[in-house]
């Protein structure tokens, strides 16, 4: 859940500040990523997947499916936060966990990366995550 480093300021806080000065190129995880169970369509082209968010930040989620698309794929992302109204992002895929044929992989699926965010839509997406970090945050 928690990613690179602490932030004083709480999860709260960390889930919408990217800490890219701190990352390095080849790190993944930028942004604080919290757990959810959420529905998700994702179209490219002429494939159309429906599989669930397993976690997600202010920057992309992780879609966990046994068919993931390949790195780079272009995709229409739909899905519905509890309490939320729904969103219609557009993502790209960044990175693969592919099914492993020894069975020796949990977890597959791909990290999508939002991309060509409204600013509407990303002020919507910060107070979802804010309120999830808030949620989440130990007293």
């Amino acid at each position: 859940m928690a990613t690179i480093g602490k932030n004083p300021k709480g999860p709260a806080a960390a889930a919408v500040e990217g800490r890219e000065s701190e990352a390095q190129p080849d790190e993944r995880r930028v942004y604080d990523r919290f757990d959810v169970e959420w529905a998700v369509d994702c179209v490219a082209d002429d494939t159309f997947l429906y599989a669930s968010i397993s976690n997600i930040s202010a920057m992309g989620i992780f879609v966990r499916t046994t068919d993931p698309a390949s790195v780079g794929t272009r995709l229409m992302l739909a899905f519905e936060p509890p309490g939320y109204e729904s969103f219609k992002l557009e993502g790209r895929v960044a990175w693969i966990n592919a099914v492993r044929p020894d069975g020796d992989n949990p977890n597959p699926g791909m990290g999508v990366r939002f991309v060509n965010l409204r600013p509407e839509d990303r002020e919507r997406l910060v107070e979802v995550v804010r309120t999830i970090a808030y949620v989440r945050e130990p007293s």
